[in-house]
């Protein structure tokens, strides 16, 4: 009986390690989104946004009401201080980086906490 309780257990251990590797290796797989923060309140009939430090938008800042409101801006294409042609709804399943490099999301389980919600 103990024979038996050893395979079951070593099967066990090696399932296991092949679902983690399996799920490492798939974290490479998620595409990479861009990021910038914007002012919300500078939206141009063009559709584009003025971008700000990205400091703006760590959820430690809040800078809202007479000071402005500021987001993520996901995807877009950057001419000067303006950006256009993305969104400020997050997306999902996706690594999103920073302009500036900081990792905001990393693609697969859950992300980055401590960051604006794209709102």
């Amino acid at each position: 009986m103990k024979a038996s309780t050893v395979i079951t257990l070593t099967g066990i251990g090696v399932v296991s390690l092949l679902l983690i590797g399996y799920c490492s290796a798939q974290d490479d797989d998620y595409e990479e989104v861009g990021a910038d923060c914007v002012d919300v309140n500078s939206l141009e009939p063009d559709g584009s946004y003025t971008v700000v430090d990205e400091d703006y938008c760590d959820d430690d800042a809040h800078y809202y009401g007479s000071r402005g409101a500021y987001s993520w801006y996901y995807g877009g294409v950057r001419t000067g201080a303006r950006i256009t042609q993305g969104t400020t709804v997050r997306p999902s399943d996706v690594t999103i980086t920073s302009r500036n490099g900081t990792v905001i999301q990393r693609g697969g389980f859950g992300g980055r906490s401590g960051w604006g919600s794209g709102s």
